[in-house]
């Protein structure tokens, strides 16, 4: 019987996957975290950095040269954080941002090695999605979620209210990854690929996220004009059954969800408050670019000059509320949009270097008909118009990248 030390040597990918299974464990209340918050999955990732450059080492092998888009988002990000005006803010927000889009991109690239290693991260990251929404779907339906409209159904996972988010993406991940699984697989595994993945449609649609909704949408349309038949639009019909019967059927959320997909349209013409709200963050995250074009204000410098930019229309804060934190007034610091983020941080320089990695990742994978990871990265590209980085769903979402360049690079061979 091999040794732990032993398996994690010989399957150094086990610990990619435990990094994402270690993001499901709750935070606590939130009087109980310090402003630099480390998780034990963020312990976690290190380790797994760590034994990525040790495994490098060990093998002398050099990294794929497709791995050198990496390359401009390293510099445009110490470009920036070098010109900051308040270098002791931006350090810890250069690191955490090489961390994310970076070093655990590469990490999973080293230790992702073969199809073994392949269906290990991919049953993690299915498991995770499962436990998120089997606890989320218990707080819709026991009232013991985030609050929404003065009551707490909003599924929320292990992540709570503070990061509401949270949920419904690991939840995402997971429900691409079995819809890619339905379109390519045959039988029974098919069957029950489409099962978890309708199922994990119902505590996606009690997330109430509506960026999660477009972004999925937009995921399963690609995935299904890279598949290119009649018989995948029945598959995702039969995934949705699932959802439909059990919140439509059984009224299960019915009197949020249809509300909630309605304000998706008349957020141009309608907006309530919190797009109102987002909106006039991407106006304040436009000034500072306007005023810092090049290098932007520096990493993590967007809270701190919120105020001297911000319409006055702007909440001075967003209301959340569960069961573990109570209520709570959070203050709005980031844009809640990771490209206009990057841009009034980091400048054209960094916007640059950020869409041509997304970019450059999604033409390679599509080139080489990667289903699931195509689905993974129109998410990840759709989403990032509608939240930034930030809790511990930011580290599933930098291995799903590191999953995605090590596709691109042609990984997975044996």
């Amino acid at each position: 019987m091999r040794t732990l030390p032993r398996t994690l040597i010989s399957r150094p990918s086990l610990l990619a996957a435990l990094t994402v299974l270690l993001t499901c464990l709750p935070s606590g209340p939130a009087d109980q975290v310090s402003a630099v918050n480390v998780t034990v999955a963020d312990v976690a990732s290190v380790v797994l950095i760590v034994a990525a450059a040790a495994c490098l080492l060990a093998s002398r092998r050099p990294l794929p040269g497709r791995a050198i888009v990496l390359a401009p988002v390293v510099a445009a990000a110490t470009i920036a954080t070098l010109a900051s005006p308040d270098l002791a803010t931006s350090l810890p927000g250069h690191v955490r941002y090489i961390q994310i889009f970076v070093l655990i991109p590469l990490a999973v690239l080293v230790t992702l090695r073969d199809r073994i290693d392949a269906w290990l991260l991919g049953g993690a990251l299915v498991a995770a999605a499962a436990v998120q929404g089997a606890v989320g779907c218990y707080q819709a339906v026991t009232g013991t979620g985030a609050s929404y409209g003065g009551e707490r159904v909003r599924a929320v996972g292990t992540f709570g209210a503070l990061d509401v988010m949270g949920m419904a993406t690991v939840v995402s991940y997971g429900a691409i990854i079995l819809l890619g699984a339905g379109l390519t697989l045959r039988g029974r595994p098919r069957i029950a690929a489409l099962a978890g993945a309708g199922l994990l449609a119902v505590p996606l649609a009690l997330s109430l996220s509506r960026g999660t909704w477009v972004a999925m949408a937009c995921a399963a349309l690609v995935m299904l004009v890279m598949y290119g038949t009649r018989a995948a639009a029945r598959v995702v019909m039969v995934t949705a059954a699932g959802a439909v019967l059990l919140v439509c059927g059984l009224g299960i959320g019915s009197d949020t969800i249809g509300p909630r997909l309605t304000s998706i349209t008349s957020s141009l013409t309608q907006p309530d408050q919190s797009v109102s709200d987002r909106y006039n963050l991407w106006r304040t995250a436009a000034g500072m670019w306007q005023d810092h074009p090049l290098t932007g204000v520096g990493p993590r410098r967007f809270a701190a000059l919120r105020d001297s930019y911000a319409p006055t229309s702007l909440s001075s804060g967003s209301d959340t509320d569960d069961p573990v934190n109570g209520f709570r007034r959070q203050p709005l610091l980031s844009p809640h949009n990771m490209y206009l983020l990057v841009l009034s941080e980091q400048g054209v320089l960094g916007l640059a270097a950020f869409t041509f990695l997304l970019g450059a990742l999604t033409v390679w994978s599509a080139m080489r008909a990667g289903l699931v990871v195509t689905g993974l990265l129109t998410w990840v590209i759709v989403d990032f118009a509608y939240s930034d980085i930030g809790g511990a769903p930011t580290l599933v979402t930098a291995v799903t990248l590191g999953v995605a360049l090590s596709w691109a690079c042609g990984g997975w061979k044996r």
